[in-house]
């Protein structure tokens, strides 16, 4: 699995993380969310770097990318709505179940098979729609359930059990650690399990950005560049219809994006540029326009971000702050826009 063009694995430490937002309420900074940040020029280059990029960290879901172009690489010859699923931490919308149901049937399987954890739709409204019609917990409506069955398809196209394809050193999980490394560029630090018991791969910050800007760079035809046109063109697919990262790849053009859990994500632009985001603290509030901050400090023109700006602080109903990035995250005045 190792290959010497890799670079060593990143250090597991504590990492040495940095304000990358201020919680200002009336004027005063109320609260610092910490964090780290990367971004990277099309050739590669770190453009700018704020905490530190280059420790051990877990992507979490962020990470579903790569993992789809394991199973590509492998075989899986899922396209469109379904491969973008594959990559999905779904709000769990009638849409995802039945996603995910169709990619069960081609493998000739159920959810009997699924080794994710149960759990309720991720949406909260649709959530609360299950609670009051008395649904249950279950392994379709859990948010991972479509790499899931991505997962068990790949496995029967090659073969390999099913029964502990999450065992780390089963085939399909190795495949998968082997591009992990291929694509990040560097080895794997340590390897533990997610929420939702797959195996989950330790790498850098640096090599998240890293992986997704090859994914979005990758040849027309290539089980990468399928992964990211599926996310793209379906972003809702991999994420929900009122998600904030579909609202993002659908209002910058040619982006792929993809958060998770603990205030991580990570997105890249068609030519190679790329951002990657990790608060330290898992506060989505910052994560957010963290993110957006950190693409108009890659080029991108601000007015595509608005939205994407935090929500307001309220007092007494009426908006007396925000949560704003550090001024280093400020664009670059007179860069080019894109």
């Amino acid at each position: 699995m190792f290959s010497s063009s890799l670079a060593d694995a990143p250090l597991v430490r504590e990492p040495v993380h940095a304000p990358v937002a201020h919680l200002i309420r009336g004027g005063i900074v109320e609260g610092i969310h910490y964090g780290s940040v990367v971004v990277l020029d099309a050739d590669g280059g770190v453009a700018l770097q704020i905490g530190d990029i280059e420790a051990a960290f877990y992507p979490r879901s962020a990470i579903k990318p790569v993992q789809a172009v394991a199973m590509a690489r492998a075989g899986l010859p899922l396209d469109g709505e379904l491969l973008s699923l594959t990559a999905a931490s779904h709000s769990g919308e009638e849409r995802h179940l039945a996603g995910a149901r169709r990619i069960l049937d081609l493998a000739g399987l159920t959810e009997d098979h699924l080794r994710n954890v149960t759990d309720m739709p991720f949406d909260p409204v649709i959530r609360d729609a299950w609670v009051r019609e008395g649904r249950l917990p279950s392994r379709l409506a859990q948010n991972c359930s479509g790499k899931h069955a991505a997962m068990l398809y790949t496995c029967m196209l090659n073969g390999w059990p099913l029964e502990n394809y999450l065992d780390p050193g089963h085939p399909l999980q190795q495949a998968i650690a082997e591009i992990v490394e291929d694509l990040t560029g560097q080895r794997i630090a340590r390897v533990t399990v997610d929420g939702c018991g797959a195996p989950l791969f330790s790498i850098s910050l640096h090599g998240l950005a890293r992986a997704t800007a090859r994914i979005v760079t990758a040849a027309p035809g290539t089980p990468e560049a399928r992964v990211a046109d599926a996310m793209r063109e379906h972003a809702e697919m991999a994420s929900g219809s009122g998600r904030d990262v579909a609202a993002l790849m659908r209002a910058v053009p040619g982006l792929l994006s993809k958060d998770g859990f603990e205030g991580v994500q990570v997105a890249a632009l068609a030519d190679g540029r790329a951002v990657a985001v990790k608060i330290a603290d898992g506060a989505n509030r910052a994560r957010v326009p963290v993110t957006a901050a950190a693409l108009a400090r890659a080029g991108v023109d601000p007015e595509l971000l608005t939205e994407f700006q935090g929500e307001p602080l309220l007092g007494g109903g009426q908006e007396v702050g925000r949560v704003r990035p550090v001024r280093s995250l400020e664009p670059l005045a007179g860069a080019a826009r894109a």
